[in-house]
């Protein structure tokens, strides 16, 4: 579930830092007058507009017809020269650096220029300004396949949740989670190939909300993606200090196992561009493919790793159920076709939460489409992804919880009872892990960065000298506090069910509809003679408020508006059953005595 996006320069695009930018009502839709199907832009072509490199950042003045204008003429060049892309084929898909490679030269020269100037914006022409936005998509199919798949937390955390759900709950949850996160991707496509344009770039989550609600969407948007972030940053380094410390048979202090990957993250957070992560994320997504095939193998082999009993599902739902008795003999192995037998429903609530962290893609799926040379190509890259996420976990995550029943523990590579094996596969899922939490951590860096610091206070733009040092600073601190944050908290469930229940379901299930509500009633309001006028920067409409919007839900196809609602409002709802589950898990392990990080002994080698 990494992320690339507008960043796959040294910290994204440059115009967007300090200077132009985008807006607050947009959503995609109509042709607007004017509108003619050249190739280039000229500034004649609008003359008494103010031109887009001109305006501020964030601009609330842009309204959606302009907005939509300029998308309608961006997607017609895109489809125009889309024989010239090639590499989207299943070649092009599996194997990354076969599809169409951007002119280093235009990138070179598109990230030389301090757009972030008023002054020097003032005499950049229109076709400079598109073609420097034209020089920062490249992204292809596999970029997003593999991005999307390169997902630690995903696979290992869903045999947690059917051994929390059982085997009919789990398999039809998970499936409807699969369902649902699609057309969460369409959607989110749909927004932005109405919003975005070589013009007004939208470049994350964040400017989609900004457009279509305003700025308090925005802002809420980059605080969950943060949140989200540096927590999966957190959670990757306390999973992979267990996985060290179960390595070394528990011979070296736990927070030095857990702290030694906060280290890593000093030096491989290093990376600016995501560009650089292409081959390392298509690795990752093969390691991860190793890791389960060698814990499936040893589930079958050879018993549960009765050890880490403490934090299996079964303690979370029952403690009896994986508690040994006075002869040391722990109970057999159990399955449930229904939910399982528990004091609480918070137990299966949390493991339901589990689920949804392998669709937590979503949240820089604006990201990818702002760095696709074709967005259109990307709905291949995503449905493919979505598809391997459901076949492929769902095989996984069936396998083992019918081999290790209540036993099962997240994440699952550590519930493997044979050493040799455990071994092997927490030595590949650490080095995957690494690569995912690097990924995590880049985009997180660049949205602290980019949202607060060159907006708020001015720091220079990651593009250039002073940000490269700038940037060099920052992410020690950041996989500091990642740490800090993550190892105050005792349960690796508990804090990944948060996550999910705050974050990752929002962004996936809840805000997808959210924004495409908005979306349709703008552009389903638009009537005949109505748009944006580039000679002269008018925008033409011949009424407002509740008519306008109420015209706009119930044109066209009004039932999927409602149907958006709904979805909406059962996210929500999902999402604060989650948050009650997660927090209840903590309460029970706060009460419980549960060691957090700042200890030396791990939570895999039994009750202390």
């Amino acid at each position: 579930m990494a992320a690339l996006g507008n960043f796959a320069l040294d910290g994204g695009d440059p115009r967007l830092n300090g200077g132009p930018g985008v807006d607050d009502k947009g959503v995609a839709a109509g042709f607007a007058s004017g509108y003619d199907n050249t190739d280039t832009y000229t500034d004649e072509q609008i003359t008494g507009a103010i031109r887009p490199q001109m305006r501020k950042m964030h601009d609330s003045s842009i309204t959606y017809e302009e907005y939509a204008y300029y998308a309608a003429r961006t997607r017609q060049e895109e489809d125009m020269h889309a024989g010239e892309r090639g590499g989207t084929g299943i070649v092009g898909v599996l194997v990354p650096g076969t599809a169409h490679k951007a002119d280093n030269g235009d990138m070179r020269k598109a990230s030389a220029v301090n757009y972030s100037n008023a002054e020097k914006r003032s005499q950049i022409s229109e076709e400079e300004w598109t073609n420097a936005s034209r020089a920062l998509r490249t992204a292809t199919t596999s970029a997003v396949f593999f991005l999307i798949t390169t997902d630690i937390l995903g696979p290992f955390g869903l045999p947690y949740a059917f051994a929390s759900m059982g085997w009919g709950p789990g398999i039809a949850l998970f499936t409807v989670f699969g369902a649902l996160a699609a057309y969460s991707g369409y959607l989110l496509y749909q927004c932005f190939c109405g919003l975005d344009s070589y013009h007004f770039p939208v470049r994350s989550y964040g400017d989609l909300g900004f457009r279509l609600y305003g700025n308090w969407v925005r802002i809420l948007f980059n605080i969950l993606q943060s949140i989200q972030l540096i927590l999966n940053v957190g959670s990757i380094i306390i999973s992979n200090g267990e996985a060290l410390s179960q390595a070394v048979q528990f011979k070296l202090c736990y927070v030095i196992c857990t702290l030694v990957w906060a280290i890593a993250g000093f030096v491989f957070g290093q990376v600016r561009t995501l560009k650089k992560f292409s081959w390392l994320a298509n690795l990752a997504v093969w390691i991860n493919l190793g890791v389960m095939a060698v814990t499936m193998y040893a589930a079958y082999r050879g018993p549960p790793n009765y050890q880490a009993a403490d934090i299996s599902a079964g303690f979370a739902l029952d403690p009896a159920s994986v508690t040994a008795n006075t002869a040391g003999v722990f109970p057999g192995i159990s399955h449930s076709a229904g939910l399982p037998a528990s004091p609480s429903f918070a137990g299966s609530v949390n493991g339901a939460m589990q689920a949804v962290f392998s669709y937590g893609g979503a949240m820089i799926f604006p990201e990818f489409l702002s760095e696709s040379r074709r967005p259109r190509d990307f709905l291949k890259g995503m449905w493919a992804a979505q598809l391997f996420i459901y076949v492929m976990y769902m095989v996984y995550g069936l396998f083992m919880y019918a081999y290790q029943g209540q036993y099962v523990v997240n994440p699952s590579y550590l519930g493997v009872g044979e050493y040799t094996l455990q071994t092997i596969g927490n030595s590949l899922a650490m080095a995957s892990a690494l690569i995912a939490a690097a990924l995590y951590g880049n985009i997180g860096i660049k949205v602290l960065y980019n949202n607060i610091f060159v907006e708020l206070f001015h720091a220079p733009p990651l593009t250039t000298r002073g940000g490269k040092f700038a940037w060099l600073a920052i992410v020690p601190v950041y996989w500091s506090i990642a740490f800090v944050i993550a190892a105050a908290i005792p349960g690796f469930s508990g804090l990944t069910g948060i996550v999910a229940a705050i974050c990752i379901l929002q962004f996936t299930y809840t805000f997808p509809p959210m924004l495409a509500i908005a979306f349709m009633i703008k552009r389903n309001a638009m009537q005949e003679g109505e748009g944006f006028d580039p000679q002269t920067g008018e925008v033409i409409r011949h009424d407002k408020g509740l008519k306008r919007m109420f015209r706009g839900f119930f044109a066209g196809r009004w039932y999927m508006n409602v149907f958006n609602v709904v979805y909406m409002l059962g996210a929500l709802t999902l999402a604060g059953l989650g948050a009650y589950g997660s927090i209840e898990n903590l309460i029970g392990a706060f009460a419980a005595g549960a060691a957090n990080s700042f200890s030396c002994h791990s939570p895999l080698d039994g009750a202390v």
